[in-house]
C-alpha cells in the first residue's frame, strides 16, 4: 500500500492541523467525498491511504487498495496495516457499518483516533463529524451539567447555506450499487451494511417518479395541517427502514413497529380532537410506502379519520405548526426541540435529556405535551457544542465554497490526543499475508 504526493489546488489552510499525519481512509458516502477529502489532506501536508471494499468504492476512488479477505481476517490484516503505516487516525463514514466496527475495535485497542463523518446533525447546511463515534456513539454531553461546562465561548461562524443535493446523490448512489453489483464476484467476501444488489439501483429511479407524483395528490394537506388545523396534531417522522440507528439504536421493532406501537397508542390515550401525521422518510421513498400499512393499523384501532401520512413536505414548516414530535431517534428530534417543540423519543439519541425531550412514557406524552417544551438555554448550549464539536458547515455530494476539493466550508476539530507536534514520518514498510489486490497498490484521488 503506497501512498501518493500532494495535489495541485485546495485551500491547505482549511486542514492544516493534518499537515505531517498519517491518515487512513475506509469507506466514505457515496460519490466522490473521499477521493476530494484526500486531496485536501494532501495538499495540507498529510499522507493519505484508502481501503476499498467493494467495487462501488473503486469507482469513486480508484487506485485504492481493495481488501478482498473475509470480516473475521479484516482486523488482523488492519491492525498490522496501521503499525506498519504508524497511521494517526482513521476516517469513516457510519461507525455501525461491519467492517468500521470491527475497524473501531482494532482502533481503539492500538490508540488510533478515529474520526466518524456522518449525515449532519443539523441539516442541511452540515455533515456530521466526530472523533470516537456518532449518534448514540456520540461523545457529546448527555445532561445539562455537562452541555453547560463543555459550551463553547466564542460564537459560531456564519453558515454557509447547502443547495439542494438529492439529484446528485441519487445519481451517484444508482452508480455506485450497480457497480458494486455487478462487479461483486471481486469481492467474493465482502459484506455490506445494506442489500448489496442491481437491484438496488431501481428504487432510486422509481423514488424519482414516486417525488412528483406524491407531491401532486398531497397538495391539499399542507394547507389544512398549517391552517384550520394547526397546532392540534402530532408529528411522526420517520427513518429509513434499514438505517444503522433504527437497526442498532432502538428498540422500537423496526420502522413498521414503531408505526403499528405509536398509532395503537394515539388511538387509545390521545384527545379525540387531534391528528396523528406520519412523515415518510424522503430517502426512502423509492424503497418502502407504508401508507397501506398506516391505514389499516388506523382502521383496526379506530382512528382512521385521524391517521394522515406525508410524503416530502417541508419538515421545518411542519414543526411550526405541529403540537408535539415522536420519534425513534431521528435527527428531526433536533430541529423539532430548535422549534421548542414537545418532543419524545422511543430509542437512543444523544438528545434524550431532562429538560430537552418529554422523558415519561408515549401514553402519557399525547396529553403532556403542551406542558413539555424543552427549555430554549439548555437547547442553545446543545446547538452550540454540536457546531463546535460535532458539525461542519458544508455537503458530501457538493461542493458549498471555493479553494477546496471539498468544498466545506468549516474542518473538522483535531482528535484530543494530538496535542503534541506529529512526529516526522518513518518510511512505510511491507507488509505480508494481506489479501488485497496488487500489493502494494497507489492510492489515487
Amino acid at each position: 500500500m503506497r501512498e501518493e504526493g500532494r495535489c495541485a489546488g485546495g485551500d491547505a489552510n482549511l486542514w492544516a492541523g493534518f499537515a505531517g499525519r498519517r491518515v487512513l481512509l475506509l469507506q466514505g458516502p457515496v460519490g466522490p467525498f473521499f477521493a476530494r477529502l484526500a486531496r485536501d489532506l494532501r495538499n495540507a501536508g498529510a499522507q493519505v491511504w484508502k481501503v476499498n471494499f467493494h467495487a462501488g468504492d473503486q469507482l469513486f476512488f480508484p487506485g485504492g487498495t481493495a481488501w478482498r479477505g473475509t470480516l473475521a481476517d479484516w482486523p488482523a490484516w488492519l491492525e498490522a496495516q496501521l503499525a506498519a503505516r504508524r497511521i494517526d487516525c482513521v476516517m469513516l463514514f457510519g461507525d455501525c457499518r461491519p467492517v468500521h466496527h470491527a475497524a473501531m475495535g482494532v482502533c481503539q485497542r492500538m490508540g488510533v483516533a478515529v474520526g466518524v463523518f456522518e449525515e449532519g446533525y443539523l441539516r442541511p447546511h452540515h455533515v456530521t463529524f466526530e472523533w470516537g463515534g456518532v449518534n448514540a456513539n456520540s461523545a457529546l454531553p448527555r445532561d445539562g451539567t455537562a452541555l453547560q461546562a463543555s459550551a463553547p465561548s466564542v460564537p459560531a461562524a456564519p453558515i454557509v447555506p447547502v443547495p439542494p443535493t438529492f439529484w446528485r446523490m441519487a445519481l451517484w448512489a444508482l452508480l455506485y450499487f450497480a457497480a458494486g453489483a455487478l462487479l461483486a464476484w471481486r469481492f467474493p467476501h465482502y459484506v455490506h451494511h445494506r442489500p448489496l444488489h442491481f437491484v438496488q439501483a431501481f428504487p432510486w429511479l422509481r423514488s424519482a417518479w414516486r417525488k412528483p407524483l406524491l407531491a401532486r395528490n398531497q397538495r391539499t394537506l399542507l394547507p389544512r395541517l398549517t391552517g384550520p388545523d394547526s397546532g392540534r396534531w402530532f408529528l411522526v417522522p420517520l427513518q429509513v427502514h434499514n438505517d444503522a440507528q433504527v437497526l442498532h439504536h432502538a428498540g422500537a421493532g423496526g420502522v413498521a413497529a414503531f408505526i403499528a406501537t405509536t398509532i395503537a397508542s394515539f388511538a387509545r390515550h390521545a384527545p379525540p380532537d387531534t391528528l396523528l401525521v406520519i412523515k415518510h422518510h424522503p430517502m426512502d421513498r423509492g424503497y418502502r410506502d407504508y401508507r397501506a400499512m398506516v391505514a389499516d393499523e388506523a382502521a383496526r384501532h379506530g382512528c382512521a379519520g385521524r391517521v394522515l401520512c406525508l410524503h416530502d413536505q417541508p419538515t421545518l414548516l411542519l414543526l411550526e405548526h405541529c403540537r408535539g414530535v415522536i420519534t425513534i431517534n431521528s435527527t428531526v428530534g433536533l430541529s423539532a426541540l430548535a422549534q421548542g417543540r414537545a418532543t419524545k423519543t422511543v430509542g437512543e439519541a444523544f438528545y434524550d435529556m431532562p429538560d430537552l425531550t418529554y422523558q415519561g412514557p408515549l401514553h402519557r406524552f399525547w396529553h403532556e405535551a403542551p406542558l413539555a417544551k424543552p427549555d430554549p438555554a439548555l437547547w442553545r448550549m446543545l446547538h452550540a457544542t454540536m457546531l463546535a464539536k460535532a458539525q461542519v458547515n458544508g455537503s458530501f455530494y457538493r461542493r458549498v465554497v471555493p479553494g477546496s476539493a471539498t468544498g466545506l466550508a468549516s474542518a473538522p476539530a483535531l482528535p484530543p490526543q494530538w496535542m503534541a507536534p506529529a512526529p516526522a514520518p518513518p518510511m512505510a514498510r511491507p507488509v505480508t499475508g494481506s489479501s488485497i489486490a496488487r500489493f502494494p497498490e497507489a492510492l489515487g484521488a
